[in-house]
């Protein structure tokens, strides 16, 4: 099966490519890239004869990508699948061009065991849409109280831990995670936030906050587990990713911390570099998010970020 898509943009970062052309794909597998302006049909038929092509897809107005990557999702499968399962989330992604997936451990039970994760793993492969990275707790039961069963998952193909949507408090646990997670040569990613700091906060804290009469969330709730997250990575040397960044802070620690040599990366989402805390127009719980959205200043400091290479995703 011959498959030709022609009129696309075409992107591809390992080869910095992004410009119209055409597809051309031999048995499941690109066998020709080619630049060219719009072809008309013409053009099209002389590709069909020279190729044997049987298919052709007019990509007109669309872009033409490798399989796209998404770092956290949540398939809460096991025991959650009332919200989601591994089927319907592949399914999902794979409709949206995400061929590979990056599932959280926030299932019931949790993805602290081997049993578990290679229930996800195998089951994964048996709906075989798309690549599931599945996640291990760093701690069991992800309660911050004793470290899940790290060692014995990375056996199993375990190349990355985290908490999920919350920190570890505990310092001197997530120190001894940070070492066996070099050690064992697997990635944390890590949600930086202070529990101890949040106080029913909903919204970031400042003058629109105040406007609102509702509790605020402050940058230095993300900004001290950030500092301490990156301490620890350069003190023991572990891969560190930092999830949704969202203040300048952050920013400025992790551009520090690339300066000194440290081993880690960044992310941040859409709506952090979009819109900000000035977008709420009302107590509209549509904008409520963790972390919230923050200043102007600190989207601009994100799409610097961005810009230099700083946040990576």
């Amino acid at each position: 099966m011959n498959t030709l898509i022609y009129n696309g943009r075409i992107i591809n970062p390992a080869t910095n490519l992004d410009d119209i052309g055409y597809i051309v794909i031999t048995d499941d597998k690109v066998s020709l890239i080619e630049i060219s302006n719009i072809i008309d049909e013409k053009k099209v038929s002389l590709l069909k004869k020279e190729h044997s092509i049987d298919t052709c897809i007019d990509a007109t107005n669309l872009y033409v990508t490798p399989g796209l990557i998404d770092l956290h999702v949540h398939f809460r499968d096991p025991g959650l699948t009332y919200k989601e399962d591994i089927e319907s989330g592949s399914k999902a992604a794979a409709k949206g061009g995400f061929t590979t997936v990056v599932a959280m451990p926030n299932t019931k039970p949790v993805v602290d065991n081997v049993e578990t994760y290679e229930y996800v793993c195998n089951k994964a492969k048996e709906v075989g849409l798309v690549n599931v990275i599945q996640v291990g707790s760093v701690t069991k039961g992800m309660e911050g109280k004793e470290l899940s069963d790290i060692e014995e998952m990375s056996k199993h193909g375990l190349i990355t831990i985290s908490e999920d949507g919350k920190s570890v408090m505990d310092s001197g646990l997530y120190r001894k995670a940070m070492k066996l997670a070099k050690k064992l040569d697997i990635t944390v990613l890590a949600h930086c936030e202070d529990i101890n700091l949040v106080e029913n906060g909903v919204v970031n804290m400042g003058r629109k906050q105040e406007e609102l009469g509702l509790n605020g969330i402050s940058n230095a709730v993300e900004n001290i587990i950030t500092a301490r997250d990156i301490m620890l990575s350069e003190e023991t040397g572990a891969k560190l990713h930092l999830c949704h960044c969202s203040t300048k802070e952050s920013v400025d620690m992790i551009r520090d911390a690339k300066d000194k040599g440290i081993r880690v990366s960044a992310e941040v989402c859409p709506h952090h570099f979009v819109l900000t805390e000035d977008d709420i127009d009302s107590d509209n719980a549509m904008y409520k998010m963790n972390p919230p959205l923050r200043s102007k200043e600190d989207k601009e400091a994100l799409l610097r970020g961005l810009k230099e290479g700083i946040i990576e995703v």
